[in-house]
Order: C-alpha cells, then structure tokens, then sequence
C-alpha cells in the first residue's frame, strides 16, 4: 500500500470506530415524551395548528423525532435542542402565568426577526417553513393566547 493509503486509513478507521462506539452513549435516545400537562387556551385552531407545525418539535412534549435523531452525535443535538426549547417555553406546560406570557412575548420577538424556527431547524424540516402571512398570523394568535385578548 502507498503512504497515502495508509495515513487515510490511520484516519479513516479510528473516525469510525469512534462513530460506532458514541452509539452506546444513551443521551438522546429517550424517544419518549412526557405527558402533556396542560396547554394554552388557544385564540384559534389556526394559531395552534401553526404553532404545532413550526414550534412544537422542540417547545412541547409533542416532539415528532426525525429517524437521525436516532444517531449520535445527532441524537444528542436533537435531544439538546428539545430540551433547551422546552426550558424556554413549553406549550405542553402552560400555566397561564406571567412568565409563560413573558416568554411568548419572546417568542413572537424571535418569529418576527426570522430567529424561529432557527434556519437549521426549518432546512431540515420544510413544513416548519412559514409564509410571510403564517408567520403574522401566528404571531398575532401568539400574542392573543399568551394575554387571553
């Protein structure tokens, strides 16, 4: 074999060696969802209808997991992003409170700067893609459930 042959495999075998044992690593393999406490009362079937297509994936315990999500390093990204979301605001624990108020507030700030769903989010899933009037209505229905007007 050539030198070249054998500084790739030298690299090459141990990456994936390294790929096949992360594969044991249990983070993010939970594909469960806890059971939904209690949701908003939603201004319209319309806001939640938008919201579980562009938000629920990562701010509910509706998580839909995509089959990479199975995989590590993937699986704990996802599992990552779930759970930070889900700290952020969660539609499947709402308490009517300020704070869950406080944080859709946010959330309308970050769907109207093109912040949410973050890019990476809506390239990998095209149905979280909202047109300009889906992301207006949804922000409105936001704003309308958060504040019960």
């Amino acid at each position: 074999m050539s030198k070249l042959t054998n500084n790739v495999l030298v690299v090459v075998l141990p990456v994936i060696a390294l790929l096949f044992l992360i594969q044991v690593v249990p983070y993010g393999k939970s594909l469960g969802n806890p059971p939904v406490i209690s949701e908003p009362i939603w201004d319209s079937a319309e806001t939640r209808a938008l919201a579980k297509r562009a938000c629920f994936d990562c701010h509910s315990h509706e998580t839909v997991r995509p089959r990479y999500s199975k995989f590590a390093p993937l699986s704990w990204l996802v599992q990552w992003d779930v759970e930070r979301g889900r700290n952020e605001l969660n539609f499947s624990d709402w308490r009517n409170g300020a704070r869950e108020a406080e944080r859709a507030d946010k959330m309308r700030e970050e769907i109207s700067g093109g912040e949410m769903p973050p890019l990476p989010y809506r390239m990998a899933h095209p149905d979280a893609r909202l047109s300009e009037s889906e992301r207006q209505q949804l922000i409105k229905g936001l704003g309308k459930t958060a504040t019960g007007r």
